[in-house]
């Protein structure tokens, strides 16, 4: 499903976003699943059996289901689940499909892609089913990552790995402001030699020349889309010195600045 286009996935009219009532259950039918189901718990206590095997579910629990699955459920009355269900079919053979079941470490943006997709369809919105197979897509392939990189665990060192993402996120955002690493290393909450220690760990340079890279990296793109002349870049990026800009763009990218333009 990895490499299957989104025009590959057929929609079946089954989706939504239910609260079961308290009496509810799904009954194992005599004849299997006809098709993919994707099946997500939002809240509540119960009990998915898939092909004979039970699971305990709750938020996060995420299941795909697949043609020739046999499937059946329950739950708590006093915790009913809360689900949301798409029914979808590949008009190609699928490789690289998700795995049957697992629960969601970081549930935000895949409630989010859940909630948008029932919505697409509650009024007639323009290019839904377009949309559509697009979104279900980005959650196959959320489900895929999991798959590959595990569960991620929140702890100090993942929280630290954010903070520093988030820093050069922020710098390559923000590429012609003088940022001083005192002032970085204060939005991430640490010092400023643990800061540029990590920094270098995790981004694969230092911050002095993540900082350099992204003014270099921006500098071409407005030379090259943005109708900009040298000096304008320059004056625009903070350099001072149309000289040593022109200089450090060479060194980084092997060309003077007036060759990109």
């Amino acid at each position: 499903m990895l490499h299957s286009e989104p025009s590959t996935l057929i929609l079946k009219p089954a989706f939504a976003k239910i609260v079961c009532e308290p009496g509810w259950r799904w009954q194992k039918r005599e004849k299997p699943l006809a098709n993919y189901d994707l099946f997500y718990v939002w809240s509540g206590q119960g009990e998915v059996i898939l092909n004979d095997k039970p699971y305990q579910v709750s938020k996060g629990s995420c299941f795909l289901f697949r043609p020739g699955d046999h499937t059946s459920a329950t739950h708590e009355p006093q915790r009913p689940l809360v689900l949301t269900y798409i029914h979808f079919d590949v008009s190609e053979p699928a490789s690289e499909v998700p795995k049957p079941y697992r629960v969601m470490q970081e549930t935000v943006d895949f409630e989010h892609l859940l909630s948008r997709y029932v919505r697409l369809f509650l009024v007639k919105t323009f290019a839904a089913e377009e949309e559509a197979r697009l979104i279900l897509k980005q959650l196959l392939i959320m489900l895929l990552r999991q798959d590959i990189d595990g569960p991620v665990e929140k702890n100090v060192s993942n929280q630290l790995t954010e903070a520093i993402h988030e820093i050069a996120n922020y710098i390559r955002q923000n590429p012609g402001i003088p940022h001083r690493i005192e002032d970085l290393a204060m939005r991430a909450q640490l010092s400023p030699r643990y800061f540029s220690t990590r920094f270098k760990q995790l981004i694969g340079m230092s911050v002095q020349s993540y900082m350099i890279q992204t003014r270099i990296d921006r500098a071409q793109h407005l030379l090259m889309h943005a109708g900009m002349n040298v000096t304008e870049v320059a004056d625009a990026l903070g350099y001072r010195d149309i000289f040593f800009f022109s200089r450090q763009f060479k060194q980084y990218t092997g060309k003077s600045p007036s060759e990109i333009r």
